[in-house]
């Protein structure tokens, strides 16, 4: 009787969600959960005015990071959307590399930076609006804003002293899928690739230390969301 009623469910279930009626002309909707900016940096070789040169094989690195993520969209169809990604603000640690010989004692934790990437797209759901199931993909306009930079207690003890990164405008592209768990409540995941381009600029000796950095990050995104 158990298992009878057991599969009853799970077949009502699997019935029942498709009816689920997905995204309408007119729709918004509300995402929230966990993001996390994921950079694939590369840089130029670092800049230090001290030497009056580029030191070869020298880099800038960032961590990844974690924050609560927000998505809002508005249906201009049945299939297309416009869609905003905001979140807390997130917090990376910078690191230089490849100092060679005497400056090796530069390598290391060189600072913090935290930043802000609203991201403007436009998104395309090729389904049809009965589907539960709603993939898309979407491209847009990025911009990161770089605020509260500050070194490390580390780096200052070095002689670093001043610290500042160039906020970016880049091109966004992202793919992702939403399940309607009810007519209004959904799952969501999505993956965005950023172009974020920036330069970092500190001071060594009294004289200016800089950096071209690509950032370049992936950006994952998983939650709920809610349509109204």
């Amino acid at each position: 009787m158990k298992k009878t009623l057991l599969a009853s469910s799970l077949i009502a279930l699997a019935l029942a969600a498709p009816l689920a009626q997905a995204h309408k002309a007119g729709d918004i909707i509300v995402r929230a959960g966990a993001v996390t900016v994921d950079p694939h940096e590369s840089s130029s070789d670092i800049w230090v005015g001290a030497l009056g040169t580029d030191v070869a094989g020298t880099k800038a690195t960032l961590d990844s990071n974690t924050q609560l993520g927000l998505n809002f969209a508005y249906m201009i169809t049945d299939n297309i959307g416009i869609e905003l990604l905001a979140a807390t603000p997130f917090s990376h640690d910078v690191g230089v590399k490849g100092m060679p010989g005497p400056y090796a004692g530069l390598n290391g934790k060189l600072g913090e930076l935290k930043h802000l990437p609203p991201t403007l797209s436009v998104v395309y759901y090729p389904l049809d609006s009965s589907s539960a199931f709603q993939p898309y993909v979407g491209a847009g306009l990025n911009y990161t804003w770089f605020f509260d930079t500050k070194l490390s207690s580390a780096a200052e003890d070095k002689g670093f002293s001043g610290f500042d990164l160039d906020d970016s405008w880049g091109l966004a592209g992202l793919v992702g899928l939403d399940y309607m768990l009810t007519d209004n409540l959904l799952l969501n995941a999505q993956v965005r690739y950023v172009d974020i381009d920036t330069k970092g600029t500190t001071s060594f000796g009294g004289r200016e230390v800089e950096v071209d950095v690509d950032v370049d990050p992936f950006v994952y995104m998983v939650g709920l969301g809610y349509k109204f």
